[in-house]
């Protein structure tokens, strides 16, 4: 009795040991394992901040330009309407040159071309005449 009293004895006694070392090893091992896992997260995580502050500077930058654009055209316009006004000999002359500058915004939308009068769909093939032979005859193009 005392040998099957063994047999289960030592095996449970192994598992249990077992168990605990396991469960030790356990505790011990994922403090490295998180680590190398917690830095490849910050370097996403920076690499991510990185980038979004890249796209915040650029759209920055491109709203900057656009506004320096937006007042060297309007430089341009008053440059134009002061030249039209200083160089144009009489009212109509200048009435007409600074019309033209300001004609973009106030011109009306341009008209369409007219559609074709002949609603017909393009034909895939030649026209022939009544009685002549058509392309799949036998003796189409073919000189007499």
């Amino acid at each position: 009795m005392e040998h099957s009293l063994l047999v289960w004895l030592l095996p449970t006694l192994a598992l249990v040991v077992g168990v605990a070392i396991g469960f030790l090893i356990a505790r011990l091992a994922p403090n490295a394992a998180p680590s190398s896992t917690q830095r490849q997260l910050d370097d996403i995580q920076e690499r991510f901040d990185s980038y979004q502050n890249e796209v915040v500077t650029h759209f920055n930058s491109t709203a900057t330009l656009v506004k320096k654009l937006t007042a060297s055209y309007q430089e341009v316009q008053d440059h134009l309407a002061e030249g039209a006004n200083r160089l144009a000999l009489d009212e109509q002359t200048r009435q007409r040159l600074l019309a033209s500058l300001h004609a973009d915004a106030t011109q009306a939308p341009r008209e369409r071309l007219t559609p074709p009068r002949n609603q017909e769909p393009p034909r895939d093939y030649a026209p022939k005449a009544p009685n002549a032979p058509g392309m799949l005859d036998e003796h189409y193009g073919l000189k007499k």
